[in-house]
């Protein structure tokens, strides 16, 4: 059985009411250093209230734990899945000053007056002057900072990119209809990041406080009222580098099954069988690429309120269930279901899950029950093991029929009583690790019973380390309105710095509207191309799928969709990546030019991967934008072809057709020549877009492919990964391939490929590969746009093409 630990906090007012700051001062700075020494690799410090226990996980890792002095605690990750390795480390004590150092973090610990302060490669991170205070009821841990820092992080939130001067709760809950303002959402995690490149996790699911600096007193105060105080003090020696440390720590996304990175056909929510088949043929008819449909609430129930944990078909709406998700299949085409974790009174599961014992209970262990808006319920125990195996065996057998994925749904838990007792604790105790053991029952789930499927685990709430389950999250139920889709942007990239790089929103909004605002709606389904999921999703009132829109609408939706899936091999390398770093999907502009301080609160724009920067259109009836472009490169219109060079603003006109979006000079694109269902992807045929900059001697770009549903391909070696460099000089561009590594039963790609080179000024005297000249009917050369498009053919595992500006 798991261990868990309880979190209560009272507001720091009262705290400080209570507790004056010079008691709590008092507190800290007459803590006294009594001795030090290393037991098993780890570094124990007494002091005169408890003991200190700092281990290093690796270099950049560092993680500090006290004991109070007669304080029995619980003690248990839920974030970290990293396994300890030796680290090297000297210890040394001079004077009054003693000193940890590593190959990277460094941790120097004053005796008198008692202080801790973390170093990377010299450089000071932070310091904890106040450290571990107690009161009566509570715990703090108080960090000190540096004044200019820019901070991120505590979840999802909508605050500004610069996070410092909230005081954030910690306490996952859903705000509906949000728009330019949110101080407390779905994901509430205890983690901040700053602008000095390095990150701290409070280790504790438990609910809580995050002030980052409410007092403009330099300090970072993590509350908790129970559980042990711990942190961890990750450092990087850059942005990417910090993201890969975090990640490591917490966990890596595996790679979703290829078709999650496809059009979906959702919204809440689709009453029948009839209905639901109804939507997916009109998606055929008119042309559009779908690769899922959702089925909202209705599939257990005829109406909202009252159903909630039947956990079955409804067969009066769903007739045969079984049948239909076979006939989507055969098209390509998921079927996910909407599950939450309640179990209603009036349920058909209710007596079930009372027999079973799988609920939430009172103090005196019988079920607890109370009302919220779907009716009188219980809450399934999900940290209790007998709980888990009962959920998931509902979820293999609905998988058994043909389910292909799963919503998890209020899974906060939308309505949590603090009364509510858990196997290991109290709702409160447990609270932000709900979504996150939720998502893990699945996960090991599938891994257990149907181990050659990637799962798709969509979750509206989860913790730090939920991505190593596979988890989905989104923006919860954003507001449809033009407010609600400024945030979006600030959200996925503060997500995509905490691990959760597959954040995204309901596209076109979710919540309220009378009437659709084709603007809005065109806008926020152009931005979806360059987010993790594509996913337009809404209230019923209002049709969320571009097939029900008036056909102007309709057609830009659909040539988005169409570049989403063109650019399918980009955006799945993407993933790859994101696997094996943790960098994020959606990276912010700052982690290319980290020395331009303007651009660390700066989400106008964003990179989409290393290629593309994209810069949402936010505002109605606008026609034009000012964006930035990063300064040591050039920057190319994807649409117009019009070459920009980086390190300064423009202002970009404005067309109802698309978004603003640049492709920096360099970049290797790969794209699809059509769009299609993802069950049609193959890299036999392929287009390679390769954007050049004169001014960049030399590139690299790897593209990296499997079959996109056995898990775990990478490790298993069933995959191929195809290597291009690009080399500039006075003479030529040369672009080389080669197939480096490929293995496993994956069945290789023949790689056919149609280079189209962009950026050529002047016609090619000629154009060789492999050492022979190619006839000039395989390849063009338009003087107006300055692309040049070569038939490669297939050459094999290695080619060379020149593109000979001049002749000798």
């Amino acid at each position: 059985m798991k261990l868990f630990f309880r979190i209560t906090c009272l507001p720091l007012f009262l705290i400080m009411m209570l507790f004056p700051n010079e008691q709590l001062q008092a507190q800290a700075s007459s803590r006294q250093f009594k001795e030090i020494r290393i037991v098993e690799e780890k570094i124990e410090i007494k002091v005169n209230d408890g003991i200190y226990l700092i281990a290093p996980l690796n270099d950049c890792i560092f993680h500090t734990t006290f004991y109070p002095e007669g304080k029995t605690l619980k003690d248990f990750s839920y974030a970290s899945g990293l396994k300890p390795k030796k680290v090297e480390f000297t210890l040394t004590e001079a004077g009054n000053n003693l000193s940890i150092v590593s190959k990277g973090i460094q941790v120097k610990i004053t005796k008198s007056p008692f202080s801790i302060s973390y170093y990377f490669n010299d450089r000071l991170l932070i310091t904890e002057n106040k450290g571990y205070i107690a009161t009566d009821s509570t715990y703090l841990i108080n960090l000190g900072i540096e004044k200019d820092e820019i901070l991120y992080g505590g979840g999802a939130r909508v605050l500004g990119m610069n996070r410092r001067g909230n005081r954030l709760k910690l306490y996952n809950r859903a705000h509906y209809g949000y728009e330019t303002r949110s101080e407390l959402m779905n994901y509430t995690l205890p983690l901040f990041i700053s602008s000095k490149q390095y990150a701290v996790l409070f280790d504790n699911a438990g609910t809580g406080f995050l002030d980052l600096d409410s007092g403009q007193t330099n300090d970072v105060i993590y509350e908790a009222a129970s559980g042990t105080p711990n942190y961890y003090v990750v450092a990087g020696t850059d942005w990417y580098n910090l993201i890969e440390q975090y990640t490591l720590l917490t966990g890596r996304q595996p790679l979703p099954p290829r078709w999650a990175f496809g059009n979906f056909s959702s919204r809440f929510g689709y009453h029948s069988q009839a209905e639901t088949e109804a939507t997916v043929r009109k998606f055929f008819k008119e042309g559009i690429p779908l690769d899922a449909v959702i089925i909202d609430i209705y599939w257990f129930g005829k109406d909202i309120q009252g159903h909630m944990g039947n956990l079955d078909w409804y067969r009066d709406s769903f007739p045969n269930p079984e049948r239909m998700m076979k006939q989507f299949s055969k098209k390509g085409v998921k079927t996910i279901l909407v599950t939450e974790p309640f179990i209603l009174t009036t349920s058909r599961r209710w007596q079930e899950a009372v027999d079973n014992q799988v609920l939430g209970t009172d103090s005196g262990g019988k079920p607890y029950t109370y009302d919220f808006y779907f009716g009188n319920t219980g809450l399934i125990d999900i940290f209790k093991p007998e709980a888990r195996e009962w959920f998931w065996n509902i979820y293999k057998g609905l998988t058994q029929q043909g389910v292909g994925g799963w919503w998890g749904d209020l899974g906060e838990p939308e309505v949590h009583p603090a009364g509510l007792q858990h196997v290991n604790g109290t709702a409160d105790e447990v609270h932000n690790a709900y979504g996150h053991e939720w998502a893990g029952l699945i996960f090991e789930g599938y891994r257990r019973d149907f181990p050659d499927t990637r799962p798709f685990i969509l979750m509206r709430a989860g913790y730090a380390g939920s991505q190593r389950y596979g988890m989905i999250p989104w923006t919860g139920d954003v507001n449809r309105t033009w407010g609600g889709l400024i945030p979006q942007p600030e959200i996925s990239l503060q997500m995509g710095m905490q691990g959760l790089a597959y954040m995204h929103s309901d596209l076109g909004g979710f919540a309220g509207g009378d009437t659709i605002d084709n603007e809005l709606y065109t806008r926020w389904l152009q931005y979806g191309v360059f987010q993790p999921i594509y996913r337009p999703h809404a209230q019923e009132h209002i049709p969320a799928e571009p097939v029900f829109q008036k056909e102007t609408t309709k057609a830009r939706a659909k040539k988005a969709i169409e570049l989403r899936y063109k650019l399918l091999p980009y955006i799945y390398n993407m993933a790859f990546e994101n696997n094996q770093t943790g960098k994020p999907l959606m990276i912010p502009l700052f982690f290319n030019e980290p020395g331009n301080n303007q651009l660390l609160t700066y989400d106008s724009a964003y990179m989409w991967g290393d290629a593309f920067l994209v810069s949402p259109v936010k505002s109605p009836g606008i026609s034009q934008q000012r964006i930035y472009l990063p300064a040591g490169s050039s920057w190319t219109d994807f649409y117009s072809g019009e070459v920009h060079q980086g390190g300064k603003y423009i202002y970009a006109a404005l067309n109802p057709e698309n978004i603003p979006v640049y492709v920096k000079g360099g970049s290797f694109i790969p794209m699809m020549p059509e769009a299609k269902s993802t069950a049609d992807y193959s890299l036999n045929r392929f287009e390679l877009h390769y954007f050049a900059d004169t001014t960049l001697k030399t590139s690299r770009y790897s593209l990296y492919n499997d079959d996109g549903k056995t898990p775990y391909a990478y490790e298993k070696g069933s995959y191929e990964i195809a290597e291009f460099t690009a080399a500039e000089s006075d003479l030529s561009l040369k672009i080389s391939y080669s197939k480096t590594r490929a293995g496993g039963t994956f069945e290789k790609s023949s790689h056919d490929i149609m280079l189209i080179v962009h950026n050529i000024k002047e016609k090619p005297a000629g154009i060789r590969i492999n050492d022979s000249y190619l006839s000039p009917s395989k390849w063009d050369w338009d003087g107006n746009t300055g692309k040049l498009s070569i038939e490669t053919g297939n050459q094999g595992k290695t080619m060379l093409i020149e593109i000979i500006r001049r002749l000798y």
